[in-house]
C-alpha cells in the first residue's frame, strides 16, 4: 500500500467534518436524525477513537476502558455541582482525571502482556464499578447516581452572578444551552478535533512506534527500546479520550451511575472497534454509529411496524417473514449483531473498512 500523503489526509479529515456535520440530514431517512441518538453515535465514537490507539495501533486489548470512561462522568458532574454549569471546566477536569487515573491503572497493568494484561484491566474496571456502587458512596452515591441538585454550591456561577432558576439547571457554554441540536453540535466539533488529533498521532513517530510495539515488542526491546513507556503513553491518552466521552455522556445527561463503569461497557467499546476495524482511522467511528444504530433503532422494531412494513405481502407469507424478521430485531437485535460479527470475521477480519479497502482495489487498484 502507498503511504498516506499530507493531501489525503486534509481530503480525510474535510470529507469526515462534512460527514459528521451533516448527520442530522443524512441520517434522517434512517431513523437517526434526532439530537439525542445522534449524540450517542458522536460520544462512543470518540470512546472509540481513543480505545483505538491502544488496541489498534498497540496490540493491547484492554477489558477496563469503562473505568476511565466511569471516572469522566463523575468528574463532569461533580464540577457542575461545586463549581459551575459552563461545560468547558467540566470537560477539561474530566480530561485530567481520568489522565491520572489511566497513568496509575496502566503503570501496573503495563507489567504484564498479552491475556495477563486483559484480566488486569478487567479486574481494575471491576473494581472501580465496586467502589463506585457501594464503597464511595459519598462521592458517586451508589446505586442512584450522582445528580445534581438545585441547591448545589456551583462557586463560579454565584461569583459570576448566575441564579438558578426554579428547576435543575442545564449545562451551557458562555449562556447557551446545550439541549438538543446545540448539544449534538459542541459533540460533533470536539469529535472532529479528536479525530484529527488521532490522525496526527497515527501518521507522527510516535505513531510508527506503537505500530513496531505491535508488530514485533521482542525485537524492539533488543534493540535497546523502552516499549513500556510507548505503550503506557498510549494507554493515558486512550484513557484521556474515554475521560472525554464520559464528560460528554454527562454534558448531554448531568447524571453519572456505576453502570458506565461495568465490564460490558468495556466490551462494547472493542467491538466497535473490531467492527469498524482495528487499526485504522475511520472504523471505530463507523463500528461506534452501526452498534448504537442497532441498539436504539432495531430494538424499537416491534411486529406491528414488521406487519405494516411487509404488509404487502399474501398474509400466510408474511406472517412467516414478520416471523422470521422479529427473532432480528426488538429485543433480538443483539442476534442480528452476533451475525454480522459472524460474517465480519469469515469474511472480512479486519472489519467494514478492509471492504471499504478491498472496493477500493477493485475499482482503483492504482490508488491503493
Amino acid at each position: 500500500m502507498m503511504p498516506v500523503s499530507s493531501k489525503e489526509d486534509r481530503l480525510l479529515l474535510i470529507g469526515f467534518t462534512i460527514a459528521v456535520l451533516a448527520g442530522p440530514i443524512v441520517l434522517a431517512p434512517l431513523g437517526a436524525g434526532y439530537p439525542d441518538l445522534l449524540q450517542k453515535f458522536v460520544i462512543f465514537g470518540i470512546f472509540a477513537i481513543g480505545y483505538n490507539i491502544l488496541f489498534g495501533l498497540t496490540g493491547y486489548l484492554s477489558f477496563g476502558h469503562a473505568a476511565f470512561l466511569g471516572v469522566g462522568s463523575y468528574t463532569a458532574v461533580w464540577s457542575f455541582k461545586l463549581l459551575t454549569m459552563n461545560v468547558l471546566p467540566a470537560v477539561i477536569l474530566s480530561v485530567l482525571v481520568s489522565a491520572v487515573f489511566a497513568l496509575l491503572i496502566g503503570y501496573v497493568s503495563l507489567r504484564r502482556s498479552g491475556i495477563y494484561f486483559s484480566i488486569l484491566t478487567l479486574a481494575f474496571a471491576q473494581m472501580s464499578y465496586n467502589l463506585a456502587y457501594s464503597v464511595l458512596t459519598p462521592i458517586t452515591n451508589g446505586e442512584t447516581g450522582l445528580q445534581l441538585a438545585r441547591n448545589d454550591p456551583r462557586i463560579l456561577d454565584r461569583m459570576a452572578g448566575i441564579t438558578v432558576g426554579q428547576g435543575i439547571p442545564s449545562t451551557d457554554l458562555f449562556g447557551m444551552s446545550l439541549i438538543g441540536w446545540s448539544g449534538f453540535y459542541f459533540c460533533a466539533v470536539l469529535l472532529i478535533l479528536s479525530f484529527y488529533i488521532a490522525m496526527r498521532i497515527t501518521r507522527s513517530p510516535f505513531g510508527l512506534m506503537l505500530k513496531a510495539v505491535k508488530s514485533n515488542q521482542n525485537r524492539l526491546k533488543y534493540t535497546g527500546v523502552n516499549t513500556r513507556s510507548y505503550a503506557l503513553t498510549a494507554f493515558v491518552i486512550s484513557g484521556c479520550y474515554a475521560g472525554l466521552a464520559g464528560a460528554l455522556l454527562a454534558v448531554t445527561d448531568p447524571l453519572a451511575g456505576a453502570d458506565r463503569m461495568q465490564w460490558t461497557a468495556s466490551g462494547e467499546v472493542v467491538l466497535m472497534t473490531i467492527l469498524g476495524g482495528a487499526g485504522t482511522l475511520l472504523g471505530p467511528v463507523m463500528g461506534a454509529g452501526i452498534i448504537k444504530y442497532l441498539e436504539n433503532i432495531f430494538s424499537a422494531f416491534n411486529h406491528q411496524i414488521l406487519h405494516n412494513f411487509f404488509s404487502f405481502l399474501p398474509d400466510g407469507l408474511e406472517k412467516v417473514v414478520v416471523s422470521v424478521v422479529g427473532l432480528f430485531v426488538g429485543e433480538g437485535w443483539e442476534l442480528t449483531l452476533g451475525v454480522m460479527f459472524l460474517v465480519l470475521i469469515v469474511f472480512l477480519p479486519g472489519g467494514v473498512m478492509e471492504g471499504v479497502r478491498r472496493l477500493r482495489m477493485r475499482f482503483s487498484p492504482a490508488q491503493v
